[in-house]
C-alpha cells in the first residue's frame, strides 16, 4: 500500500494495489474517486481537496490488528 499527498493539487492518493490493472473509476461521492481492477476490485482512492476534508494532512497512523 502507498499513500501520496500532492500539495500542488491538494491531492491525497491511497494505492491498495499498485501492480492492478486499472479498469474503470467512479467518482462515489464528489471529489471521491474510486478505482477499480476489471475484476471489481478495489485498487486505489483518490480525495480531491484533502486539506479541507482532512483534519491532519501530513500526519498518517498505520496500525495493524491481529
Amino acid at each position: 500500500m502507498k499513500v501520496t499527498y500532492n500539495a500542488g493539487v491538494d491531492a491525497l492518493s491511497i494505492v491498495l494495489n499498485p501492480l492492478a490493472d486499472i479498469a474503470e473509476s467512479d467518482e462515489d461521492k464528489p471529489g471521491i474517486i474510486l478505482v477499480y481492477d476489471a475484476d471489481g476490485n478495489l485498487v486505489s482512492l483518490e480525495i480531491l481537496d484533502a486539506s479541507r476534508r482532512i483534519g491532519e494532512i501530513r500526519r498518517i497512523e498505520f496500525e495493524m490488528v491481529e
